[in-house]
């Protein structure tokens, strides 16, 4: 019984800290990066500006909720990605798992944009303490919302607020 008062208690927590970060972030300026992509090239978030809506989604190969939400959030890609939204997905995969990245994007075939952040620092400068985590941007790099973890229907409400951002 203790333990479940004891865990309640952290889910309350984790939910009000989560929710203050979210507050904390939202309407500010996103905050610039540099990353590596699948093949070796740097990506410059700032460079990606001006185009339309950007969802950055913080994910790794053995989290199995991100693996979910990726397969959703490749559908809402392909289906969004000729009107201006762009997706930012960043591996934060270490030196143990990150030569699994390259290999299970290929095997499923998505063609959106994938980061390596080895060291997890663009994830803390985002608040990303837990995976998956996404952050929101309209088309000029103000931060809209960011979000933790993934359910089935999250998606929807998802896409929802990036068609209003293409209008």
């Amino acid at each position: 019984m203790q333990t479940l008062k004891l865990f309640s208690i952290f889910l309350f927590l984790s939910f009000f800290t989560l929710s203050a970060q979210d507050q904390e972030l939202k309407g500010k300026s996103a905050i610039n990066f540099k990353l590596e992509n699948l093949d070796g090239k740097q990506v410059e978030l700032s460079s990606l500006y001006g185009k339309g809506p950007i969802l950055i989604s913080f994910w790794a190969t053995w989290c199995k909720p991100c693996l979910e939400e990726m397969t959703e959030l490749n559908k809402i890609y392909e289906e969004l990605k000729d009107k201006g939204f762009t997706l930012l997905a960043i591996s934060t995969d270490n030196e143990k798992t990150i030569a699994k990245v390259k290999p299970f994007i290929k095997s499923r075939g998505y063609n959106f944009t994938v980061l390596f952040d080895k060291n997890s620092e663009v994830a803390r400068k985002y608040y990303a303490q837990q995976i998956p985590y996404s952050v929101l941007l309209d088309k000029d790099g103000k931060i809209i919302s960011s979000h933790l973890g993934y359910m089935k229907g999250d998606e929807k409400k998802l896409k929802e607020k990036i068609i209003s951002l293409l209008q």
